[in-house]
């Protein structure tokens, strides 16, 4: 059974962009929340998540007809969720930057917005073999999808590490915390600055 803790953010009346974390296999999420995760435009796919991914919906031949480059999302659609393929480095061997995740979140964004998406469930994208700092990364989904009726649902195995917040230790921490600190980067003006 998947576990599940909310955190709501609601910057502007009528919006309620909300991230939950989730313990659990991120495949047994609800059959109508869209999918996501992070790829290179090669569509490689050999090892972690993307591995999974594929191995489930297959289709690389779809995403590679596509033609999508850093900074967009490739999309499939399988039965009555959206699964969205995150291109965030060119080859598979390569690793993503901060900016080619936000832009393919913005890609991703807009989707949802033009197609009526409002749930989203995915991995901890780009912080496994890609070495990204949920931190940041967490502060970039944020960023995106703060003006929004869209639920994030962000799936881990086990219970995340004490520390993930910084000063605060929690295991769970989420925006409304008066410790959240993150000092290696501030999202401003929809880019990353360092």
């Amino acid at each position: 059974m998947n576990k599940m803790a909310c955190s709501i953010v609601r910057p502007l009346e009528g919006h309620s962009f909300a991230i939950c974390y989730v313990t659990g296999d991120l495949f047994k999420c609800p059959a109508q929340n869209a999918l996501a995760h992070c790829i290179s435009e090669d569509c490689r796919m050999g090892a972690g998540i993307a591995l999974s991914f594929k191995r489930k919906f297959q289709s690389v031949n779809e995403l590679l007809s596509q033609r999508k480059k850093t900074g967009d999302a490739a999309v499939l659609k399988n039965k009555q969720r959206y699964i969205y393929y995150l291109i965030t480095k060119q080859k598979y061997y390569h690793k993503p930057t901060y900016d080619s995740l936000q832009s393919s979140l913005e890609a991703m964004k807009s989707h949802c917005l033009n197609n009526e998406v409002t749930h989203i469930s995915m991995p901890r994208i780009g912080c496994g073999l890609d070495k990204l700092k949920w931190g940041i990364v967490s502060a970039i989904i944020r960023q995106v999808f703060k003006n929004t009726n869209i639920q994030i649902s962000v799936y881990s195995q086990e219970t995340p590490a004490k520390g993930n917040c910084g000063p605060c230790h929690r295991t769970l921490c989420y925006k409304g915390c008066s410790q959240r600190r993150i000092k290696t980067a501030a999202v401003t003006g929809g880019s990353l600055t360092p």
